[in-house]
């Protein structure tokens, strides 16, 4: 308990925090962050019976910085090897933004066997690029420009990406400077490939099959002031196609509601744990 690694099939050290007794919660943290993101709920969860596992995903953090695989299919991968390394069973799967796309794949891609239930926390399912099919997602110009902002000054685009991340640009915020100085720091720690090529895995992997294969309860959290991953074609699309899953939208939440919003969201993630 504490902190540990494992190496993967591929000898990625993959970076984890294991905190608390019972039942096992996994989560995966978004880009360009790492599992020091999770913090609020690793604490909050942990203090109130629940064993919490928090990794950083490979290219982040303190893991390895590779070269390869920084796509949905082997982050999912990863965090499947984390989780038969530990032997966790009865999992309750947490995931924010990146991180609710792996969940997603987790499953659709290995199964709930080891699973009881998933939460998705301003997830980028089903799909965040816009397309035919995908006509309210997100130009793909706009995704042009973080890979600009990250291959070029990516320090200043951190520091002005935490403002919409967690809704510091809208009048009367209260969002503080150190939040924001957190934000930059843990996406400093991101390696440069791997933050590149994450930009291609959460914008263009379309999830929409691994959210009808999901048989688990499953809260849906959203802002509706979320200018990263903006509601109307993730959460309101992904609650129609995961069968057993509850929408809970918050009036005038950012992206980063899991520390705007933590106390909200904190107890509704601890009564979804308790009503499962």
């Amino acid at each position: 308990m504490g902190t540990g690694t494992i190496t993967t099939k591929d000898g990625t050290t993959i970076f984890y925090k294991d905190w608390g007794t019972g039942n096992p919660v996994t989560f995966s943290h978004g880009w360009p962050l790492n599992a020091d993101a999770w913090d609020e709920q690793l604490l909050f969860l942990a203090s109130h019976g629940y064993r919490v596992i928090a990794h950083d995903r490979r290219g982040h953090g303190r893991s390895s910085q590779t070269w390869d695989g920084n796509n949905m299919d082997t982050y999912a991968d990863d965090l499947a090897e984390l989780i038969e390394a530990l032997d966790l069973r009865d999992i309750t799967m947490v995931g924010h933004s990146t991180g609710g796309g792996e969940v997603a794949h987790y499953l659709g891609r290995h199964g709930t066997s080891r699973v009881s239930g998933a939460v998705l926390v301003g997830a980028i399912t089903p799909l965040m690029l816009k397309t035919e099919a995908n006509p309210k997602g997100t130009p793909i110009e706009a995704f042009d420009g973080i890979r600009a902002g990250v291959a070029g000054d990516r320090s200043q685009f951190y520091q002005d990406l935490s403002s919409p991340f967690f809704g510091a640009n809208r009048p009367g915020s209260k969002v503080s400077q150190g939040l924001r100085d957190a934000f930059w720091l843990w996406s400093m720690q991101v390696g440069l490939k791997p933050a590149y090529d994450c930009v291609k895995a959460f914008s263009e992997t379309d999830l929409t099959e691994d959210l009808k294969r999901i048989d688990v309860p499953t809260l849906i959290v959203h802002g509706d002031d979320d200018q990263i991953v903006p509601i109307e074609a993730s959460a309101y699309e992904a609650a129609k196609l995961v069968k057993d899953a509850t929408l809970k939208v918050y009036q005038g939440a950012p992206h980063g509601l899991t520390l705007t919003h933590k106390d909200q969201f904190n107890a509704d993630l601890l009564s979804f744990l308790q009503a499962k």
